[in-house]
């Protein structure tokens, strides 16, 4: 599964679209949503929308920001003339938000929902590997405090889904009579979206009740990206932005796109381009594991490169993805030299020889760039068919002219990680 953030006007979007589908149109998501970016016509932008002329507006950065509020990143009950001006001031403006600094560019503009701050409330649905846990809360908004540990918690099973009377009677005890049957009902139909749509997070705060109407006024959202071939009807006109402040380079977007067509997961990030010590790591809980070992002994700045591949990738992809690596590794030479990490946990499911077949070929369209940089190679793996690819391993060795040291499950993942950087000084 790769969990991606959405912004948040898509996320309002599918929900304004599909609440209606699934319980038809009983719940208010405000419609009147629009995505502002660097190519927006403003003026086209009133001609095709005519209600901003008479609608007081909400008007915030679309980046994955938390804590917009906070950071002075929110126009509240703006006319649309102060919005124009508002947005004009700050679009493709640099900013730090808790010490990442990035560029502002895209935008949502939406019609401002007066309210009480009674009538706002919390509502999250996160899946853990019992299930869904959903969180209630009776007094959302900007001060909601420690959700996790304030809030009311209902796990949900796997393949199964809460009615509405159960939400009430777990999570809705300090909501007022008046408002419990709306609210429970709304909660119902989220999780089934949540459900139907693999969303893997969905956030709202607040949620407000106004008039018997239901309003999402702030949400954040995250899809399991590996989905899409099965719910892009669902998910609509759909992108994942990169996080605030980060830009992807060349090789990360062809690591992302190949990502998104398959079902395993391929991820990399660039840290050091011209980093010694650089990593093919099976597994996200194994890169985590390597990368602080990097970093334990002292090499963080060292360090080249951080991802993983995981979920039994074939042959093709695997090359695809060691290609990356290689071709970024062997760029700039080093007179000392440089190390490859080839590793990972004891896998459960992933054939380790079919894996090691494709980095293999990446290792001997590289040889020649390999030797001229100095490249050493240290290879742990354990798990399905592992003694075959280790064996594949050392005959490469033998035959490639640079050196590998191949090493199974009786070795520590975090040995090698030593037994590559003790011969680095």
């Amino acid at each position: 599964m790769a969990q991606k953030a959405i912004r948040e006007a898509h996320g309002k979007k599918l929900l304004s679209r599909l609440l209606k589908e699934y319980n038809g149109g009983n719940y208010v998501v405000e419609e009147h949503i629009i995505s502002v970016g660097p190519e927006t016509d403003f003026d086209a932008l009133t001609k095709d929308h005519p209600w901003l002329a008479s609608t007081r507006v909400v008007v915030k950065p679309d980046h994955l920001i938390k804590r917009r509020g906070k950071n002075d990143l929110l126009l509240l009950d703006a006319s649309w003339d102060e919005a124009r001006q508002w947005l004009s001031e700050r679009m493709n403006n640099e900013i730090t938000v808790s010490n990442v600094t990035g560029i502002l560019d895209y935008f949502i503009v939406e019609p401002f929902i007066p309210h009480d701050e009674d009538d706002e409330f919390y509502v999250a649905i996160t899946s853990v590997r019992e299930g869904d846990n959903i969180l209630f809360w009776h007094q959302g908004g900007v001060d909601v405090g420690d959700v996790n540990e304030n809030s009311e918690k209902m796990l949900v099973p796997i393949g199964s889904f809460p009615s509405a009377g159960e939400i009430e009677k777990n999570l809705l005890e300090q909501v007022p009579a008046e408002h419990k049957g709306l609210v429970a009902g709304f909660i119902e139909t989220l999780f089934r979206i949540y459900a139907d749509c693999h969303f893997t997070y969905l956030e709202i705060n607040p949620l407000i009740v106004v008039d018997d109407k239901i309003y999402i006024l702030d949400l954040a959202a995250m899809l399991d990206s590996t989905a899409e071939f099965i719910c892009r009807g669902k998910w609509g006109d759909i992108e994942f932005p990169s996080p605030f402040g980060r830009i992807l380079t060349e090789e990360e977007a062809y690591i992302e796109e190949l990502d998104s067509k398959t079902g395993s997961s391929l991820k990399l990030t660039i840290l050091n381009p011209k980093g010694r010590v650089w990593t093919m790591v099976a597994g996200g809980g194994a890169s985590v594991i390597y990368a602080d070992t990097i970093t334990d002994l002292g090499y963080m700045d060292e360090m080249a490169n951080y991802g993983e591949y995981s979920g039994d990738p074939n042959e093709e992809f695997t090359f695809k993805y060691a290609k990356t690596i290689l071709d970024c590794m062997t760029r700039e030479k080093d007179p000392r030299g440089k190390f490859l990490l080839i590793g990972g946990a004891i896998a459960n499911f992933t054939d380790v020889a079919s894996t090691f077949k494709g980095i293999i070929r990446a290792l001997k369209e590289y040889q020649q760039k390999l030797i001229e940089h100095k490249v050493k190679i240290f290879v742990r793996r354990g798990g399905p068919n592992y003694k075959e690819g280790l064996r594949q391993m050392k005959e490469l060795g033998q035959s490639l002219g640079v050196p590998i040291e191949v090493y199974g499950p009786e070795a520590h993942m975090t040995g090698i990680v030593k037994l590559a950087l003790k011969e680095s000084n």
